[in-house]
């Protein structure tokens, strides 16, 4: 008794937030928002900030614990990182990973410029955009602006009197948008983890990497190390894209290509067939049904859309990038949408008695000691979530959105962050995509003329934060908290370290993006952010003003449609025990990404219900290590790659990473 009793404070002691992690994590974070600008826009190699799996994070974690954690253990085994700060490093890894390109920096240094620097007269932007457009929001100067795409012939001086404005103002909006993500996915966390049991895909692997043996005792090399089918698993993905990476070197070595594509009804679709190994590796975590009904649901939008193809039913709205597009595209849209409003709407109705316990004690104050797990107290979550949501609808009403229209952008954007928030907590998808944005379903639904030229061109610069959705905010948030719901004692730390790792790579990615464009001119950087990224506001507000449509009925009935789909999908799920599909398939088998890897969940579902069939649990517990080492793999030739081309000056050396 007296010897359990003397080691029990040491094991709580080792799950707490320490300084030596938050400093650690901290330096990582600032490491991450230098260096993923300079992999993607200077060597433009593997893209380290383009998923949602936040690869960066993953990649310097497993570096982290074979060298520093080691190393500080060799010296001294109380020195190693406990699970704590392993857990602190990795969630500010994490969220920071979600800045630097495509998350934040990426989108809004072009975006903002981009309407003056490629203004001409044929596309009229001078006459359509221009007197519409809310000066506070955007960078004007014509020197500055035409520096920083040309830049300064070697000087990387920033007119910092120029751009500070604009850039406060939007940190501010980024403040209040991130404060209500924040706050929404902590009310929500104790719902999705501890009351639904949800399995977080993505966070069993850094659980594992971090996870000490069931012995107890803290060993300097962590057990998954000490696998060698962990090794087996990470070697398949290396060697592949290694022996692909080595092609960009040396022509006569032939790279290896794990995809093709067919063309099926009638070239009406084109199906891919393609070995996406991060979905290979993180689908095995999946739930059997979850997994089996992803890829089913996608071949049956695939057939839905050549089905709809043949018929000729079609829908001719064009809504803007990132939105469903073509004869289709828009109806794939909209039911995607309906089922995402349905999907969070249940999910909140189901976590009413939740949300309920958590305005009580907001109202009333009664906060308990167990209510110290969450990162911020009912109270805070609440009044930061509606503060936040007051921020966002202030801004978008200033920068020309009619007022009585900002609710519904607001309430559609929430629908789409936190639907996607629910789908990777739940199935595990390392990248998806909706088939439609806040952009596209406000300008459906209501139509240009409601929303007035500056309404629409306001709308147009909501694509700056809530357009390209290939890596967005509350996905590392909702795996952060999962893991660490997993640490003893209070959580309120956790809550810090997200702030100051957003800060920090708000900041320093912000400023080292101006410093190489201003020192070598943004259009020798990644041309899909300074050529492509930089016109989409303009161009889509000024063709939807040169051709202005009304509130599209044709595509509320869509919406409803798929909502009504959805909801039947739930109603049988919930009443009848054998139903075999999961409702999260349909919601998300519109989403473009699907096509890159729904073949890899189809062949990770076929081995795990194989393995459990006839090995039973015991089998699929000793199987799990490798699909472990297949995502840290990927990682790892992703990141490796990438520091041998910054060594080497090799250009386009990219290794995917979704």
């Amino acid at each position: 008794m007296m010897k359990m009793a003397e080691t029990a404070p040491h094991k709580e002691a080792s799950s707490a937030i320490t300084a030596r992690g938050f400093l650690v994590g901290s330096a990582m974070s600032l490491l991450i928002a230098i260096g993923i600008p300079y992999g993607s826009m200077v060597i433009q190699g593997s893209r380290l900030g383009l998923s949602s799996a936040t690869p960066a994070a993953f990649f310097l974690l497993f570096v982290l614990l074979l060298t520093l954690h080691v190393s500080l253990g060799a010296l001294n085994r109380a020195w190693a990182f406990s699970r704590g700060e392993l857990v602190t490093i990795f969630v500010m890894m994490a969220v920071a990973t979600a800045i630097p390109t495509r998350g934040v920096i990426g989108m809004l240094l072009p975006m903002i410029t981009g309407t003056f620097y490629y203004a001409t007269p044929e596309n009229q932007w001078a006459d359509q955009v221009h007197p519409f457009l809310s000066g506070w929001m955007v960078v004007f100067d014509p020197e500055a602006v035409k520096a920083f795409y040309e830049g300064t012939q070697g000087s990387s001086s920033i007119p910092w009197h120029v751009w500070l404005g604009p850039l406060l103002r939007w940190f501010v909006f980024y403040a209040a948008f991130y404060a209500t993500i924040i706050s929404a996915i902590s009310m929500l966390r104790r719902q999705w983890v501890d009351n639904e049991r949800l399995v977080f895909p993505l966070a069993q692997v850094p659980l594992a990497l971090i996870q000490d043996g069931d012995d107890g005792e803290k060993k300097i090399l962590k057990p998954i190390f000490r696998n060698p089918v962990m090794w087996c698993g990470l070697l398949l993905p290396l060697f592949i894209n290694s022996v692909n990476a080595l092609h960009h070197y040396f022509n006569f070595i032939a790279p290896i290509v794990p995809s093709t594509s067919i063309e099926i009804f009638n070239r009406t679709a084109t199906l891919g067939i393609r070995i996406n190994f991060l979905m290979f590796g993180f689908a095995y975590f999946i739930n059997s049904n979850i997994a089996f009904s992803l890829w089913f649901f996608y071949l049956l939008h695939v057939v839905q859309e050549s089905l709809f193809s043949y018929v000729g039913i079609f829908n001719p709205e064009e809504l803007g990038p990132w939105t469903g597009s073509g004869p289709v595209g828009a109806i794939m849209g909209h039911q995607m949408m309906g089922a995402l409003i349905i999907l969070v709407c249940y999910g909140l109705w189901t976590a009413r008695p939740h949300l309920r316990d958590v305005f009580h004690k907001a109202l009333t104050g009664d906060e308990r000691i167990d209510d110290t797990q969450e990162i911020l107290s009912y109270r805070a979550s609440v009044v930061l979530f509606f503060a936040g949501i007051g921020i966002m609808g202030y801004w978008l009403w200033q920068s020309g959105i009619p007022a009585w229209i900002v609710p519904f952008f607001l309430f559609s954007t929430l629908v789409i962050f936190i639907g996607l928030a629910r789908v990777i907590a739940e199935a595990g998808l390392p990248t998806v995509t909706p088939e439609m944005v806040p952009a596209g379903f406000v300008v459906s639904s209501v139509g240009v003329p409601a929303l007035g030229p500056a309404g629409m061109v306001a709308t147009g610069y909501t694509f700056v934060w809530a357009g390209d959705l290939l890596i967005f905010m509350t996905a590392p948030l909702a795996n952060g908290l999962r893991l660490g719901s997993d640490l003893k004692g209070s959580r309120r730390g956790l809550f810090w370290a997200i702030v100051t790792a957003m800060l920090i790579s708000l900041v320093a990615s912000c400023w080292f993006m101006l410093h190489i464009a201003y020192r070598d001119g943004a259009l020798n950087l990644h041309p899909q952010y300074f050529t492509g990224f930089a016109a989409y506001p303009s161009d889509f507000a000024a063709k939807k003003l040169a051709t202005p449509t009304g509130p599209d009925l044709i595509g509320w009935l869509w919406t409803g449609f798929g909502a009504l789909i959805m909801g039947g999908l739930m109603a049988a799920r919930h009443y009848f025990i054998w139903w075999p599909f999961h409702p999260l398939g349909f919601a998300v088998s519109t989403g473009w990404v699907m096509n890159s890897i729904w073949f890899s969940i189809f062949l990770a579902w076929l081995i795990k219900i194989t393995a459990l069939k006839y090995g039973g649990p015991r089998t699929y517990a000793l199987t799990r290590p490798f699909f472990i080492g297949v995502v840290i793999g990927q990682f790892v030739a992703a990141g490796l790659w990438l520091v041998i081309d910054g060594y080497t000056g090799m250009v386009g050396n990219s290794v995917p990473v979704y």
